[in-house]
Order: structure tokens, then sequence, then C-alpha cells
């Protein structure tokens, strides 16, 4: 299919006018570019999301996901130090609750 598509783009930019069209294939794969978000909403509610306001699971207080599970959309931008800060803001939260005894 990547095969197809620098095929499919030389053609296109050659019927544009362009002159001296090379294509390359770096085989990059669907997922190596990408960073995938989703599937453990963060929320207030327990019905509506997975998470509550500190990246703790609703039904099992002893999990906190840090990762992009907890954002419902994705900008063009890298994720990572968002995680991070997640990350050290559940962690700071945790030791917190387990300091109270309630982890």
């Amino acid at each position: 299919m990547r095969k197809d598509d620098d095929t499919d783009a030389a053609e296109m930019l050659y019927t544009a006018g362009f002159v001296d069209v090379e294509t390359f294939d770096d085989e990059s794969y669907p997922g190596l570019g990408i960073h995938e978000m989703g599937t453990a909403r963060m929320g207030r509610n327990p019905k509506t999301s997975v998470l509550n306001q500190w990246n703790q699971v609703w039904d099992a207080p002893n999990v906190f996901v840090t990762d992009g599970a907890c954002m419902t959309s994705a900008g063009c931008q890298n994720p990572s130090l968002t995680y991070m800060a997640l990350t050290a803001r559940a962690a700071d939260y945790a030791v917190s609750e387990m300091k109270k005894m309630n982890l």
C-alpha cells in the first residue's frame, strides 16, 4: 500500500506540473509515528468516566493510569511532558493518600 501511495503521489505531482519528482519509502508502519490516546477517560462521575481527577481508577483505588489513556483527544504536539506531569501529580496524590492510610 505504501508503494501505491508513492506512485499515486508522484503521479499527482507530475499532473500538477512538477518535474523531477522522486519518491522514497522510509518503511514507517502504522502506529510508529502517532500517540494513541483514549479508552480510560478522566472525569467527575464514575458512570461516565474510568478515572477520577487524580488519574485513579474509580473501581480500583490502588490503580493509577498516567499515560495517554486519560486523554480523550490529541493535538499534533508530543504529549510526553503531559504524561510526566500527570504521573508526578498522581504519584504525589498517591503518596499523600498512603500516608493517610487511605490506599
